[in-house]
C-alpha cells in the first residue's frame, strides 16, 4: 500500500510537471503509429533538433508507411545520410515493406506483435504500444534510467542485465495505467529537459523533497554504468580518383558492417598510419592504377571518426590519372550516392577543379 501511495504521487507529479513543460513535437500531434514509430527510430542515438528536420523530409517524401516500402534502400540510406547508425534505416525499410506487404498496410496494434517487427526492441514497442493503443507498458531509456536511478538511488548498473530487468520492472510499476502514453512521454522529457546528465534543474525540481540523490549528494554519481568494451582503432585510406574526364570511382559496401548499403571510394584499410609511398606500392593502389597517377594527401591530419565501439583513423588520398574503366561515375552526380558521414564530409570540403 505504501509503495502504491509512492507510484501514485510520483505518476501524478510528473505528468503535472509534463503538461505545464512538455515539447511541441510534431509526431505528438498524431496517434498515427507509423509516425510515432518514425520518430522513435530516428531519435535512437540522435539528439531531437537533429532529428527534427530528418523527420520533416522523411514524412514529406514518404506519408505512409506504403510510400517508405514502394522505395529502393538507396534512396532511403542517401535520406538517412548524416544520422549515423545506418542499420536503423534498414531495418526502418524492411519493415515498412513488410507492414505494407504482409500485413496490408495495417500496423500492429499490441506491445507483443509491434515488439516482432525487424529493428525494434522494448522501448520503441513500448512507446508505439502506449502512445498510439493506451497499453500500459513502461519505456526505459538512457533518461528513464537516469530519472529513477537518482530519484530512488539506484546504484545497479543500467547496462548490466539486472539492471535492465529491475529497471523495467520498477518503470513498468510506477506507469499510470489511465494515460500510459503521457505518463512515458514525460518521463522521457523529463529525463531530457529537467533531470540532465549534467547540471541537472534540482532547485526548481518537483521531486526536490524526496529525491535520494539529491538528499546524500548522489546526482553526479547516478545513474551507475558498467565500464565501456575496449574501443577499436581502424585506420583507412580513402583513394580519391579524379581521372581526366572528370570521374572517380564509388562502390557500394556489400556484407554486414555498420556503412552496408553506402557507396565508398576505394578504401585500404591498415593497421597503422599509411605514408604516400606505402599507399603507392600497396596492391590495392597498383591493381586499380597500373599506369601510375600523381598521388597527393588531402587532409594533413587524420580525421578521427568516433564510433560507438571503434575509432576510425582516416586518411583522403588523391589519384588524378588518365580516364579507367573503373571509373565511370562523373563528379557532378557523386551527390546522388548515399555515402557515410565521413565521406560527406570529405565531400563538402573537397572542390575537384573541372
Amino acid at each position: 500500500m505504501q509503495f502504491y501511495i509512492l507510484a501514485m504521487k510520483f505518476s501524478n507529479t510528473l505528468v503535472y510537471w509534463y503538461l505545464q513543460n512538455n515539447r511541441d513535437l510534431p509526431w505528438r500531434k498524431s496517434k498515427n503509429p507509423y509516425f510515432i514509430w518514425l520518430s522513435e527510430i530516428m531519435l535512437q542515438q540522435t539528439r531531437v533538433a537533429q532529428g527534427l528536420s530528418y523527420y520533416s523530409k522523411f514524412t514529406t517524401t514518404f506519408p505512409t508507411v506504403f510510400d517508405l516500402a514502394k522505395a529502393d534502400e538507396s534512396t532511403v540510406l542517401k535520406m538517412w545520410q548524416g544520422l549515423g547508425y545506418y542499420s536503423r534505416a534498414r531495418n526502418l525499410h524492411f519493415s515498412a515493406k513488410h507492414i505494407a506487404n504482409e500485413l496490408d498496410g495495417k500496423f500492429p496494434t499490441s506491445y507483443a506483435e509491434i515488439i516482432k517487427l525487424k529493428g525494434i526492441g522494448d522501448y520503441t514497442a513500448s512507446a508505439i504500444a502506449s502512445i498510439c493503443f493506451n497499453e500500459p507498458t513502461a519505456v526505459v531509456d538512457g533518461n528513464v534510467y537516469r530519472v529513477l536511478s537518482r530519484y530512488f538511488g539506484i546504484r545497479t548498473a543500467t547496462n548490466s542485465t539486472l539492471g535492465i530487468k529491475e529497471f523495467k520492472s520498477l518503470a513498468q510499476s510506477l506507469i499510470d495505467t489511465s494515460q500510459p502514453g503521457t505518463f512515458n512521454q514525460a518521463i522521457m522529457d523529463f529525463g531530457a529537459l529537467h533531470c540532465k546528465p549534467q547540471n541537472p534543474l534540482c532547485e526548481s525540481c518537483p521531486f526536490s523533497d524526496s529525491c535520494v540523490a539529491l538528499e546524500k549528494k548522489l546526482t553526479k554519481e547516478l545513474p551507475v554504468k558498467d565500464k565501456k568494451i575496449k574501443v577499436r582503432k581502424r585506420y583507412f585510406n580513402f583513394l580519391v580518383t579524379k581521372t581526366a574526364d572528370n570521374k572517380t570511382i564509388l562502390s557500394e559496401r556489400k556484407g554486414k558492417g555498420i556503412w552496408q548499403g553506402m557507396y565508398q571510394f576505394p578504401l585500404i584499410e591498415s593497421e597503422h598510419s599509411k605514408n604516400q609511398h606505402e599507399i603507392r606500392n600497396s596492391i590495392e593502389f597498383t591493381s586499380l592504377f597500373p599506369e601510375g597517377g600523381t598521388l597527393s594527401l588531402f587532409n594533413t591530419k587524420e580525421i578521427v571518426h568516433k564510433l560507438s565501439h571503434q575509432h576510425l583513423y582516416t586518411q583522403f588520398w588523391v589519384v588524378e590519372t588518365n580516364p579507367i574503366k573503373a571509373a565511370d561515375i562523373l563528379w557532378e552526380n557523386i551527390q546522388d550516392f548515399p555515402v557515410p558521414v565521413l565521406i560527406s564530409n570529405f565531400l563538402d570540403a573537397f572542390q575537384p577543379t573541372k
